[in-house]
């Protein structure tokens, strides 16, 4: 997408041009869904889907393939999560925004997804018009939240949690597994197709979530509280 900032506000529905049309990724494990989101952006002017994926996986391999504007990603999905994937193409240096598209609005989807560099998070019962103007916003780099999310986000950030009370996301549970196991940092990076430095910060969190400040501690504090078998 090829815009002059100064001017995108100025372009109309009538006026669009090649220059001016999004491209969008839709991932989503359920095909109705898919099918769903390629038909509404096909039919509106401004917006052209290259391709789709069911999973995070797929989502990467598409995307270093398609190179869209906007990936529009769920989260949960069997064969590879969205937080994972945004993680992956952030590490990349991908050019396209991540815009979440999810019917989850817990603390334990959102701060995971946001922190991973996802541009916005919408939910799935959000209006037609709205999603795209989320998109057009994401395409733009500007952060677009759905009111429950963003209410959800500035309560997070308002209130203090004591240590242990914000879970672990599925990634800090497979590291803090691995360690249990005795790994290394660098056998673990190996094992998960991650960088070292990345082993590192998912340990760091870790730690804070539990309250703790090292290996041993994480550990022994996870299972005790069942996080581990």
């Amino acid at each position: 997408m090829t815009h002059d900032a100064e001017t995108d506000d100025a372009v109309t529905d009538d006026a669009v041009t090649d220059d001016d049309v999004i491209t969008l990724l839709v991932v989503d494990d359920h095909p109705v869904v898919r099918d769903g989101l390629r038909g509404m952006f096909d039919t509106a002017p401004g917006f052209r889907v290259l391709g789709e994926a069911a999973d995070g996986v797929g989502a990467l391999e598409r995307a270093a393939v398609l190179d869209p504007d906007v990936i529009l990603m769920d989260l949960r999905m069997p064969g590879g999560g969205g937080v994972d994937a945004i993680r992956e193409l952030t590490r990349r240096g991908a050019r396209a925004r991540v815009l979440v598209l999810t019917t989850y609005d817990t603390d334990s989807d959102t701060i995971p997804a946001i922190e991973a560099g996802a541009t916005g998070y919408l939910l799935k019962d959000a209006p037609r018009e709205e999603l795209f103007t989320a998109v057009r916003a994401a395409a733009r780099g500007r952060t677009v939240l759905s009111p429950a999310v963003a209410s959800r986000l500035v309560s997070a950030v308002r209130t203090p949690r004591a240590p242990g009370s914000e879970p672990l996301s599925a990634r800090e549970r497979e590291v803090l597994a691995l360690v249990a196991r005795g790994t290394s940092n660098r056998e673990i990076a190996r094992e998960l197709f991650i960088s070292e430095a990345t082993v590192k910060t998912h340990l760091t969190h870790v730690y804070a979530k539990l309250g703790v400040n090292d290996r041993a501690a994480a550990v022994a504090v996870a299972y005790d509280r069942g996080i581990l078998g």
